[in-house]
Parts: structure tokens; C-alpha cells; sequence
């Protein structure tokens, strides 16, 4: 190395330097890669994609190998620029191509290179792999030899090389990366994927119609009013008691009923002979397991009970498809019949309205995690149903009693200001 010129040596370091960005900017860029990408991009056969996703596989053998290369390229730079520089300017120069290289190497071979290759991960890590791959066979003896010495230490710490390398998402992580997505999803598929991945957190009797608007066929009832309610309903499928609802007998749906007016003699003996067994789901099913549960036996409504095995309320396939799909009605999602808004901002809502529909119906988070109606948590807070009408703070919505009778919010006023008042009640 003596006899061979500067210039020679100069054109030697520039691309030993070339070859340190080359080193750093594919370790950044490998690292940087979207996992989630990767795999797709694998499955649909992208050449340089697989070769990447291989090279991860392995990523103590991966950066063995980067850093083994980056380092003998920057400790013979620094050799050859240390030789030119002594003969530029004698013992002197040894100082001089300390910082001079010690700039040069941080500037063009690592600040710079890793910057592009974190934004630019791919057009990176995807060509260097060509490269990395070869280059990992052809120095396999002194990664093996680095990474075993490596893998000895960490085991020291009780590190092992193989955790980490799974890379899977939590709900909320993946809630978070579903929000994070509005350029790329239509808002109303966001919508839908949301309300999948809170399928879990929501159990049946959140959703549930609950037992006094439960609406079904009495054989107590003259059958002259029986008749007059089925020829009105709306609905398809009725529950069948005698007395109450807890008196259940079956279900009665409007198809088989049909059957029964054909023949012009519609007599509740009539009736019992169309309906089925009821189908029985306890009250903190997750909605997750009830769609599924629902799909098993075949059912599209089911009557849900409680720990004593009494009737609490009405659960159809269709309110468990509105939590993803939204109000499966024309109505906009405002139009709630128990929601009424008013010229001042406010609202009056009857007490009997479910939190989560208010909810969704006004953008609001008015507490979920307690009582599942207006009125369940406003007597919660309470602790009382109030003899007159009462005012209170609950987070940030004001809210205040119109209508209480001994057993009931019936009706309350309520509007949400920008700030929580400094009382977290007001009566």
C-alpha cells in the first residue's frame, strides 16, 4: 500500500465510504420494513420481497452480517485515510484524518443513507437484499462465530434470540391502526372493521331489547286481540307466554302463522302448534360468541336471561349485525325516536334509552362500563330516584330530570358543554 498513489488511495476510500452507507442504510431499511406489507407482498411472489422476508427470518445472522461488513469497511477507511494523510502532512495528519473521517463517515455513510432508508424502506432493504443474501453465504463462518459468541452473552441476561420474532397485533393495536387508516379505507368500511373488533367488548345484554319493550303474544289475552296484534306487528318473530314474559311457552314466527290464516280459524290451540322452543342465551354473552352461537343452531333471535334464569330482554341477529354494519333501517342514525333535539343544542332523551345508542346516535362517550340506560346511570350517581327534578354534572354533559315517577327517570335533558364545571354535581 506504500508504493500505490494518493489518488489511487483516494478513489479506494471513496468507495469503501460508499460501501459503509451501503451497509448502514440496508440495515435501517430491513429494520424498517412493514412487516404486514412483507407478508402480503411474499404471498403474492414478489422476488425481492421474498429474499427480505427470509433474511428476517434470522435477524442475529442478518445484522451479524451488516455489521461485520460496515465495520471492516470502516476500520480499513480509516487505516487508508490515515496513510494519505501522513503523507499529506507527516505526524500530523493522524489528527487530521481522525476528524476528517470521523465527519465524513457520520455525514455520508450514516446520518444520510439511514434517513433516505427509513423513509424509504422498501427501495432500500428490497435491492440490498440481493446483495445481503450472497454476501451472508459467502461470510456465514465469522457470522457464526460472531452471533454463537453474541447468543452465549445474551443467554447470560436470559435473552433468547428467538423471542421478538413474531410480530402479531393486539385488539387495541389493531383498533389503532384501523383508525389510523382513513385515507386509505372508505369511512364506512373503517365503521364496519371497528365495530368486528368490538364484537368481544360488548356483551348480548348491552344490545339487547330489554324485557318491558319486549313485545309478544299473551294466551292470557282474548284471542280477538291476539289476532288484531298479529295482523298489526311489524315484527317477524314473536315470543308466545301466558301472563308474562317469564312464562314463556316458545316462538312464534309470522311464516308459520300464515299456515294458520290460509285455514280461516285461528285459535290459540292453532297458535301453539306453529311455534318453537325458545332459544336461551345468558345476559354477558360477548356479541363475538352470540354470532357465531347464532350461525351453530340456526337461530336469528334469542331471549336472554340472567344468572336466576329469568327473561331480561330480546336479542336478534340483526342488533348484533348493527353493531357492525350500523342502523340497518333507512332513518338517520339522529332520528332516534328516543332522542330529540332541541333549538338551544340540547336534547331530551327518555330515560329508558340505551347509553350505547345515545351514544353512537350523538358521537357522545357518556360512561358504558355501568348501568346500560339513561336512567340506570342517572340513579347509579344518585344513588336515589329523586323526588323532584334534579340537575348534575357526569363528565362533561349537564344534565337535568323533566319527567321522574316513583320508579323512573322517565325524560331528561341534556347538553354537552366544552369543559367539565369545577362541581361534579349540581342539584
Amino acid at each position: 500500500m506504500d508504493d500505490a498513489s494518493i489518488g489511487s488511495l483516494l478513489g479506494v476510500l471513496l468507495f469503501l465510504i460508499f460501501c459503509s452507507a451501503f451497509f448502514s442504510s440496508s440495515e435501517t431499511g430491513m429494520m424498517s420494513l412493514n412487516r404486514y406489507r412483507l407478508r402480503h407482498m411474499v404471498k403474492n411472489k414478489h422476488r425481492a420481497a421474498t429474499k427480505a422476508s427470509k433474511l428476517l427470518q434470522r435477524p442475529d445472522r442478518l445484522i451479524g452480517v451488516i455489521l461485520i461488513g460496515n465495520n471492516f469497511v470502516n476500520i480499513l477507511a480509516s487505516a487508508i485515510a490515515t496513510i494519505v494523510a501522513v503523507r499529506l502532512w507527516g505526524e500530523a495528519g493522524i489528527a487530521i484524518a481522525t476528524a476528517s473521517l470521523t465527519l465524513v463517515i457520520l455525514i455520508f455513510a450514516e446520518v444520510t443513507p439511514k434517513t433516505v432508508a427509513a423513509l424509504h424502506p422498501d427501495k432500500i432493504a428490497f435491492p440490498a437484499s440481493y446483495i445481503l443474501q450472497p454476501l451472508l453465504i459467502l461470510l456465514y463462518p465469522f457470522v457464526w462465530i460472531v452471533n454463537g459468541i453474541t447468543n452465549c452473552l445474551l443467554k447470560l441476561f436470559r435473552i433468547k434470540v428467538s423471542e421478538g420474532n413474531h410480530h402479531h397485533l393486539s385488539t387495541e393495536e389493531l383498533r389503532t391502526l384501523v383508525n389510523e387508516s382513513g385515507a386509505v379505507l372508505q369511512q364506512r368500511n373503517q365503521s364496519m372493521l371497528l365495530g368486528v373488533l368490538e364484537l368481544d367488548d360488548v356483551a348480548v345484554n348491552d344490545i339487547m331489547i330489554p324485557r318491558n319493550e319486549v313485545i309478544g303474544i299473551d294466551l292470557e289475552d282474548d284471542i280477538e286481540v291476539i289476532i288484531e296484534q298479529l295482523s298489526t306487528t311489524n315484527h317477524t318473530r314473536l315470543p308466545v307466554y301466558r301472563g308474562e314474559v317469564n312464562k314463556v311457552v316458545g316462538m312464534l314466527h309470522m311464516r308459520n302463522l300464515a299456515q294458520v290464516f290460509q285455514q280461516g280459524a285461528v285459535t290459540k290451540a292453532a297458535i301453539l302448534q306453529v311455534i318453537h322452543e325458545p332459544y336461551f342465551v345468558p345476559e354477558s354473552t360477548p356479541l363475538q360468541t352470540q354470532l357465531l352461537n347464532f350461525q351453530k343452531a340456526g337461530q336469528r333471535i334469542a331471549l336472554v336471561v340472567d344468572e336466576y334464569g329469568d327473561i331480561q330482554g330480546v336479542v336478534t341477529l340483526e342488533d348484533i349485525l348493527e353493531q357492525i354494519v350500523g342502523e340497518l333501517s333507512t332513518n338517520d342514525k339522529e332520528e332516534n325516536q328516543d332522542i330529540h333535539r332541541q333549538e338551544d343544542g340540547s336534547f331530551f332523551i327518555d330515560g329508558t334509552a340505551n347509553i350505547r345508542d345515545v351514544n353512537k346516535s350523538l358521537d357522545w362517550n357518556l360512561p358504558t362500563d355501568g348501568p346500560k340506560t339513561i336512567n340506570g346511570l342517572m340513579t347509579e350517581v344518585l344513588e336515589s330516584i329523586p323526588d323532584a327534578n334534579v340537575c348534575l354534572m357526569i363528565g362533561n354533559y349537564r344534565i337535568e330530570t323533566l319527567q321522574v315517577t316513583a320508579n323512573l327517570i322517565k325524560t331528561i335533558r341534556i347538553i354537552q358543554l366544552e369543559s367539565n364545571d369545577d362541581d361534579d354535581d349540581d342539584n
